[in-house]
């Protein structure tokens, strides 16, 4: 082999490499582009921790969807967790401690106990950490922004719902879950206020269940056994929902008792249309999740809030409007 053809060999060799890099580097340039401020070329993907109350349920799962969802769209790295059940406070704590350690810049968090979370949610501020409440408050005074349904306002609607009863007497029970969560408490207060003025109502029972289907389910069984004049029952967030209609359900009591709940999944509006459920009172996860973590974007990069109290609005759906095309949207939003 002649040296001309040697190098000519080399610096083909070579071109190939530098064309190989080169290629490799946009590529890396396009996937991570978002990562990178325009003016400065500083990594700028800051990271928000989601920590809700759980992780299972449809409400909590399209609450996710809709922060994923702002998380693209604003260039942020975020991540979602919460415990294995609504009562797990000590868990979130842990959870709210590790997303400082991680380097969480934004916490969007939704408080299992009013006043058993307030102390961690308070260290993590003192730390640097801002914090965004979505659906259920802490007692903090350091929290940034709240966004959530106006729990006070819902559990009127509820109350609203009662009335509409053609019953000449009301007698009512009621089942709620953990007694120290903000929005269930709020969720009841309003109800209270909106039925107590009605004289054909009398609230015969109200418990608080562990917030699951069993417990719920075996509540309600319990209480209607108790309690055989109860004709209407109302009860506040999607785990209840479920185990009241269901408890409704085995019973067989759809046309002897009226049912008011909370929020959707495919088995609640399945009770809604089947009769064991008489109203859903239907929240907005998704903008709770988007707006979240917008909020956290204007947080780090010290843009404008706007308001710092946010309602996300409910929807009072019934077997009557079900079917409407504006309640089909509320009920099957993001399936």
């Amino acid at each position: 082999m002649t040296s001309n053809k040697k190098k000519r060999i080399i610096v083909t060799v070579g071109v190939l490499i530098l064309l190989l890099c080169y290629i490799i580097g946009i590529r890396y340039i396009i996937g991570n582009v978002s990562a990178y401020d325009n003016e400065g070329g500083e990594n700028t993907k800051h990271y928000v921790a989601v920590i809700a109350k759980s992780t299972e349920s449809n409400f909590w799962q399209t609450v996710f969807a809709g922060a994923n969802a702002a998380s693209t769209e604003y260039n942020l790295s975020i991540t979602v967790d919460g415990p294995d059940n609504e009562e797990d406070y000590e868990t979130q704590n842990r959870m709210i401690e590790q997303a400082v350690e991680d380097g969480a810049e934004v916490i969007i968090f939704s408080a299992v106990d009013y006043n058993a979370n307030a102390d961690a949610i308070n260290a993590a501020v003192k730390q640097g950490v801002k914090v965004v409440v979505i659906d259920s408050d802490v007692n903090s005074d350091k929290v940034s922004s709240r966004i959530s349904t106006d729990n006070y306002q819902a559990g009127r609607m509820a109350g609203e719902a009662v009335l509409n009863c053609r019953d000449e007497q009301l007698n009512i029970g009621i089942v709620n879950f953990d007694k120290n969560a903000a929005n269930g408490q709020q969720r009841e207060e309003g109800f209270r206020e909106m039925v107590s003025a009605d004289p054909r109502v009398n609230i015969v029972d109200a418990v608080n269940v562990i917030s699951t289907i069993e417990d719920s389910k075996e509540a309600t069984l319990q209480m209607v056994a108790e309690h055989p004049e109860i004709n209407a029952i109302v009860t506040f967030n999607e785990w209840t929902s479920l185990g009241v209609g269901e408890a409704i359900q085995e019973l067989h009591y759809a046309e002897r008792i009226s049912v008011v709940a909370f929020d959707n999944n495919v088995a609640s509006v399945g009770l809604l249309e089947t009769g064991e459920v008489d109203a859903l009172i239907v929240q907005n996860p998704f903008a709770m999740g988007y707006l979240g973590v917008e909020t956290a974007y204007n947080l780090i990069y010290e843009l404008p809030l706007g308001e710092t109290k946010v309602d996300t609005a409910t929807t009072l759906v019934t077997k009557e409007n079900m079917f409407g095309d504006e309640f089909q949207r509320v009920l099957f939003s993001f399936d």
